[in-house]
């Protein structure tokens, strides 16, 4: 039988370990609305981004000087993916649940005979997917220490990726994130962002026609890779968001489940207790009757 002391000591263990998943949770709470926030704001501009360039790349469609960001290599042999994860732990299934998704993708390609390269964001990806798939990831990055994410950081991460896509290094590049949804739901998405997608018009739409100066071609230049930043950025801040929700709900489970273990340990302290004040007694009578 445990001892009573072995009893309090772990109890004193998971009050203290409460604590920390209560602060947790705390903080990731106070985090959320503004990284929400952040994030549905974004929304609006990465897709009417998307709309404008799939509108303006109507008139240039199928021609031979279309920029290769839009038309692409003309082969889809090697494609790049962009994993973007969370730096911490302690958020529950999100960053396995991309990660999963990550792996999915990957098989796919190798199965298809595709080459595939990796471009690790968030340290919990890179961990994950090194132990797998080391040889295939080219480079890295990371935000630890940083408070907030900006556009800036987004922006250094779609330079190198342009800067690969020059030297001809990718055929296709698409970015794997969550897309935040709720506190309780964050939705592993993969998006391509080169060559960029055309959506096509809805049925029954019309297509809004227009005169551009300058013409197509150079607008495209100028939007296109401005429009992988944006595309990154929104997914960096989707990922921040959805972070934020799943730390927040991981953290509420473990408390309430350190409160369970804190009550069952409470109760098998007083039992033991009362059953080693009973024996006393026992002993103390058994020694007055026999005297």
């Amino acid at each position: 039988m445990p001892s009573l002391i072995s009893f309090r000591r772990r109890i004193a263990t998971v009050t203290s370990i409460r604590k920390i998943t209560k602060a947790q949770q705390m903080v990731a709470a106070s985090k959320l609305r503004r990284a929400q926030e952040a994030a549905e704001a974004a929304r609006p501009y990465a897709e009417k981004m998307s709309a404008v360039i799939a509108n303006v790349a109507e008139g240039v469609r199928g021609q031979a000087g279309a920029p290769r960001l839009l038309s692409g290599t003309g082969s889809d042999a090697v494609h790049l993916l962009i994993v973007a994860t969370a730096d911490r732990g302690l958020c529950g299934a999100f960053n396995t649940n991309i990660v999963r998704l990550a792996r999915q993708r990957i098989q796919a390609l190798l199965q298809e005979g595709k080459t595939v390269k990796i471009f690790c964001v968030g340290r919990k990806g890179r961990d994950q997917l090194r132990r797998q798939y080391g040889s295939m990831i080219v480079d890295t990055a990371d935000f630890m220490g940083k408070k907030t994410i900006g556009f800036t950081d987004a922006a250094n991460i779609a330079r190198k990726v342009l800067e690969m896509f020059d030297r001809g290094e990718f055929d296709v590049a698409t970015i794997v994130y969550s897309r935040f949804k709720s506190v309780i739901s964050q939705v592993p998405t993969a998006q391509q962002l080169i060559p960029a997608p055309i959506e096509a018009i809805a049925a029954g739409g019309v297509q809004q026609q227009y005169e551009y100066e300058p013409d197509e071609g150079e607008i495209l230049t100028a939007l296109l890779p401005r429009n992988v930043s944006i595309q990154i950025f929104r997914a960096l801040l989707e990922n921040v968001a959805g972070e934020f929700g799943a730390k927040m709900s991981a953290m509420d489970s473990a408390t309430r489940n350190a409160g369970d273990v804190i009550g069952k340990l409470t109760l098998q302290y007083n039992r033991t207790r009362q059953a080693m004040i009973t024996k006393e007694l026992i002993e103390i009578i058994s020694g007055a009757e026999a005297l």
